[in-house]
């Protein structure tokens, strides 16, 4: 198996279209880590706003944050919440990845760095889906 080693991209001129980050074509194992992070970064943002969305119940009173609550007890909301323990498991691990990359510690093992916090991130999220469900 050959490991793709981390090599400096060529400068480009910036795409103005924000569609051109999520492009997958020609991409390998760091462009695709490159995509996720930017996905559930983009999903981390959007349950932020719905977070807050939910808390400013609580100044509308109990009557309006106990309606709220009730429909979130969904079994979509719950598999919706498992899609948010990946996002966040997987966001935090590659996060950690390019941290320890920015240091130069691992730069030759980045690839696999990416397929072992894609699959401790599976495996922690099965874990919590089974004890959500």
């Amino acid at each position: 198996m050959v490991s793709e080693t981390y090599r400096r991209p060529e400068p480009r001129q910036p795409s103005r279209r924000v569609w051109a980050w999520f492009r997958l074509r020609g991409r390998g194992a760091s462009g695709w880590a490159f995509v996720l992070h930017r996905l559930t970064g983009v999903v981390l943002v959007f349950y932020l706003l719905l977070h807050f969305y939910v808390l400013s119940n609580l100044a509308r009173g109990p009557q309006a944050y106990n309606a709220i609550i009730s429909a979130m007890k969904s079994p979509w909301v719950t598999l919706l919440e498992v899609g948010l323990i990946a996002a966040v498991l997987f966001h935090g691990l590659n996060g950690l990845r390019l941290m320890l990359m920015g240091l130069q510690i691992g730069v030759e093992q980045q690839e696999a760095m990416f397929w072992g916090a894609l699959v401790v991130s599976a495996l922690f999220t099965v874990v919590a889906a089974a004890l959500m469900l």
